[in-house]
């Protein structure tokens, strides 16, 4: 086996090689991905809001989350960095489209002074679709922190594409995300798309801040009583499992639904996500 220049093996570093060589390989640290923000940017707090698969309702969670914090006095930021399915124009009625000047693009202020950034924002016709490569998608996410003159914010919330691709991996590595909120539903695939999303993030080093289980129930009208409509709950056993915290349950509910269609998130009620909004205040 012939050595490389640095007095190695080619298949690696090993003890008896490193103990002669003067690049003392094993004394370095990996170099860090992380981006810097825009300098006229403090954001103070990054959580992400992941799944490990789709239609579980993370962008349903992402909103709810930015209105929460808003009502109780921070400022909220979402950075939708699910390029090829963005649902927060629509949740929060934004047609407004971004621009930008020599410092950086402007987010999108929702009525209640939430900024945003999403690729809608910036597509000439809301329905144009993004064909775009993994590349291409990652860069444009990378370009949301790196670009956009967010401010000062308290807490911004990443809405994560589904799953463990190109894009959450862009988003770990560029970004200092603080922690992140897994979102699941009742059903039996919930153990194992939660474990594919805790490993990720123990891979990434990144905390997990708790679970949230949407489509819990359905409270219904008439008798006032809770229905498992997809059956009971394996969120428990799967939160003991990896040792996290169950942080909220969210119903079926059609007025909420209608609200997020009709782009009136902001005026929805309910108090489903007030522990998880406690224990983000507490975060250090």
């Amino acid at each position: 086996m012939e050595e490389n220049t640095r007095g190695c093996s080619d298949t690696g570093c090993t003890e008896e090689c490193c103990s002669g060589c003067e690049h003392a390989c094993g004394d370095q640290q990996p170099e860090s991905l992380i981006e810097p923000t825009n300098e006229y940017n403090n954001i103070k707090k990054i959580i992400g809001v992941v799944s490990g698969k789709g239609g579980v309702g993370k962008s349903l969670i992402t909103s709810l989350l930015a209105v929460t914090m808003q009502r109780k006095g921070y400022k909220a930021a979402i950075l939708d960095a699910d390029i090829t399915g963005p649902s927060i124009p629509k949740a929060f009625n934004l047609k407004e489209k971004a621009v930008a000047n020599e410092l950086g693009i402007f987010p999108i202020k929702t009525k209640t002074g939430i900024g945003t950034m999403s690729v809608n924002s910036l597509l000439e016709d809301d329905t144009d679709p993004v064909v775009w490569r993994g590349p291409v998608i990652a860069g444009t996410v990378k370009q949301f922190w790196t670009d956009v003159l967010w401010g000062d914010v308290d807490y911004m919330f990443i809405d994560m594409p589904p799953g463990t691709g190109d894009v959450p991996l862009t988003v770990f590595q560029s970004i200092p995300v603080d922690g992140i909120v897994i979102v699941t539903s009742p059903q039996e695939l919930v153990s194992m798309i939660v474990s594919k999303a805790v490993k990720m993030a123990q891979l990434m080093n990144i905390p997990i801040v708790g679970l949230v289980e949407n489509m819990s129930y359905f409270t219904c009208p008439d008798n006032g009583k809770d229905y498992k409509v997809f059956g009971d709950s394996h969120i428990e056993e799967v939160a003991k499992q990896h040792d996290l915290e169950v942080l909220g349950r969210l119903p079926i509910d059609p007025k909420l639904a209608a609200a997020c269609d009709k782009g009136m998130i902001e005026l929805f009620e309910g108090d489903w996500l007030e522990a998880l909004a406690e224990k983000l205040e507490k975060m250090e």
